[in-house]
């Protein structure tokens, strides 16, 4: 029997949700299935992966063919290398020490870039909040710049109307003197 690592599509419409899963090749993509190993969700960022990283190297030493995407996701979390590196202690290259020792070193290095991209991601963020933040507050102060000339300008008018008002009524006192 023909074996498949691969994803079955769930979640809802524009949100989707993959479990990593086991299948004979002749399987529809959403059917029966031999064994979940693992889930992929794309919607975070970075997108969050769960995987039983013993069973996913059982099978593909076992000689299940991942598909495209779950391929990149095996190799992202090891599993390809892993199996290379055994395929090294089963030749003679190297013991099972060394290869533990390459992986972890593997690893940490993964780990640590990670880590890089996620830091740069909050920072990136709290740049552009900031920047957000400064945009609307000169917006707001043009705003109440705007007003307050506004205000000036009916006080203005309303002073000079009161001024036009109070001159004529001078000027007709002083015929009536005669």
């Amino acid at each position: 029997m023909a074996t498949k690592i691969r994803l079955q599509r769930h979640g809802r419409k524009n949100y989707a949700f993959y479990p990593i899963v086991i299948a004979d090749s002749r399987a529809p993509r959403d059917g029966k299935f031999i064994e979940r190993i693992g889930s992929y969700n794309p919607n975070t960022n970075p997108a969050t992966i769960t995987l039983n990283f013993e069973r996913a190297l059982y099978w593909v030493n076992c000689g299940a063919q991942p598909t495209d995407t779950v391929r990149t996701i095996l190799s992202n979390e090891g599993v390809m290398l892993m199996k290379h590196l055994l395929g090294g202690v089963k030749k003679g290259a190297f013991d099972q020490a060394e290869a533990e020792r390459r992986f972890a070193a593997w690893k940490s290095k993964k780990q640590a870039q990670v880590e890089a991209v996620k830091a740069s991601e909050a920072g990136r963020k709290q740049a552009d909040l900031r920047a957000r933040l400064e945009a609307e507050e000169a917006k707001n102060k043009a705003k109440a710049e705007a007003v307050a000339k506004k205000k000036a300008e009916l006080a203005a008018a309303k002073a000079e109307a009161e001024a036009a008002a109070a001159a004529p009524a001078e000027t007709t006192e002083a015929p009536a003197a005669e």
